[in-house]
């Protein structure tokens, strides 16, 4: 398993492969000091993408049902990306896909993707992974 810092440029490097091979253009920041990571044109407009990493977690989703990332920056002070970013591209290496969120969409906190149906079907709060795949929120754009 790579560090952290190796482990956020692989998922920047693998995002911006995904964008591209998806047909959008990408632009690249320069330095390390902005709260977004890429900016994409899609639909017309510039959107500001967060890029992270997400996990394989079994709490809250029994199992290995699911996989998670923080939509927030900061160890010990919680800094949300609302006004500052306008996706969340998160690459799952367990699942090797990227899923698109707008940022607005989540809370602050972490956010979980299922991967599995809830074992008593329940529909309620659930965000299916196969929804919020890159192709999928293409298909919207």
């Amino acid at each position: 398993m790579p560090n952290t810092k190796a482990a956020g440029d692989i998922t920047e490097a693998v995002v911006l492969a995904e964008f591209l091979r998806a047909d959008f253009p990408v632009c690249v920041p320069f330095g390390d000091n902005r709260r977004y990571d890429l900016v994409i044109e899609a639909g017309g407009r510039f959107l500001r993408v967060q890029c992270k990493t997400a996990s394989l977690t079994s709490d809250r989703c029994g199992g290995k049902g699911c996989i998670r990332f923080k939509a927030r920056n900061g160890v010990h002070e919680s800094r949300p990306y609302r006004g500052q970013a306008d996706l969340f591209a998160v690459y799952s290496p367990n699942t090797m896909q990227v899923y698109v969120l707008p940022v607005d969409e989540v809370p602050g906190t972490d956010v979980w993707l299922r991967l599995t149906p809830a074992r008593n079907n329940n529909q309620y709060g659930i965000r299916p992974a196969e929804d919020h795949t890159l192709e999928a929120w293409a298909r919207q754009v």
